[in-house]
């Protein structure tokens, strides 16, 4: 299993939204590198759900539900999709000032790409954050 962080505008698409639609597709990504990330995904892998933006915290953990398909927001072959499934909402969301405070996960992806949108999380930072949100998985 792999672990992953998705970065999304909590009022574009939010946690709420793929909680309400029970599977989302994750789509509309452009950038090279996230992409390669959404093809390298596995039916089962879990995903921290990150809302970008306004409150900049990790508020839950999604499952990959479909490998990756064409985006279907373009006909441009290059652009791929994955559906997400929410997995579990954290008792308490990890802020983003919280995971730049803990040592144990200064390695993240996240905080040295800042404005790619799909990346890796190793198992060890996945179940830091985990802990960080008081949420039993």
């Amino acid at each position: 299993m792999n672990y992953w962080l998705v970065k999304s505008e909590p009022d574009v698409y939010g946690w709420d939204h793929l909680v309400k639609e029970k599977e989302g597709t994750w789509d509309g990504v452009r950038n090279h590198q996230a992409r390669n990330n959404l093809k390298a995904m596995k039916k089962g892998d879990l995903v921290l759900f990150y809302h970008s933006q306004s409150t900049k915290d990790v508020v839950g953990v999604a499952e990959v539900s479909k490998e990756f398909f064409q985006d279907p927001t373009t006909d441009d072959p290059a652009w791929v999709s994955v559906k997400l499934k929410p997995y579990k909402k954290f008792t308490e969301p990890v802020t983003l000032a919280a995971i730049k405070a803990n040592v144990k996960i200064k390695e993240l992806v996240m905080l040295r790409n800042g404005r790619l949108s799909v990346m890796p999380v190793s198992k060890p930072e996945f179940n830091e954050i985990v802990k960080m949100s008081k949420t039993k998985l």
